[in-house]
């Protein structure tokens, strides 16, 4: 009989803690998503702020959204975390949910946000840049940069939903700074 692999500790530790997340959601009929599991302006003298900036990525607003994003998050998350390493892709994970928890903070004092599109993002547009050779800038990366960036412009403008387009923005431009980083870093 084969054994089961924790194959993706970081991936696989996110997805779990998310759907405790959203279990806890459900039991306390929203409470624990709106005062831990999502940002928006509130007192810094607050300390659950300060968990909001990073306990956003983790929470989902209900099935559907959770669904949405976990599904790429086991698919694409998996490679990156074995190309550069559990510790640099949680660094990666953390610093692109306090950049987007901080600037959603500031720029969007009347709404919330939560989910992990964001950290998704960051690992597409990581994804794209994995190919990188000798300093060289794959084509996977302008092409899927363009799609993407023209989708997030385009429903900025246009669509009218309660979707964070800019921290989805945020999230890829994460990634982007986090490939060609990790990929220097990497070659020395």
């Amino acid at each position: 009989m084969k054994k089961l692999q924790y194959n993706s500790p970081v991936i696989l530790s996110f997805f779990f803690l998310s759907l405790l997340a959203l279990v806890l959601g459900y039991l306390t009929k929203g409470w624990t998503t709106s005062a831990l599991f999502s940002v928006y302006r509130s007192s810094l003298a607050n300390p659950l702020t300060y968990v909001r900036f990073l306990g956003h990525v983790l929470g989902h607003a209900d099935g559907s959204h959770f669904m949405g994003n976990m599904l790429l998050l086991l698919v694409v998350g998996p490679p990156m975390e074995e190309k550069y390493g559990s510790r640099s892709l949680l660094a990666a994970i953390v610093l692109t949910a306090l950049v987007s928890g901080v600037l959603h903070f500031l720029l969007f004092p009347h709404t919330a946000l939560l989910g992990a599109s964001g950290i998704v993002f960051m690992l597409i547009m990581l994804g794209s840049l994995s190919g990188m050779r000798d300093g060289k800038i794959p084509l996977t990366l302008l092409l899927v940069g363009a799609l993407y960036l023209g989708q997030e412009v385009y429903a900025m403008v246009f669509v009218r939903d309660n979707v964070a387009n800019l921290m989805h923005i945020v999230g890829g431009l994460c990634g982007t700074a986090f490939g060609f980083l990790l990929g220097g870093l990497r070659k020395s």
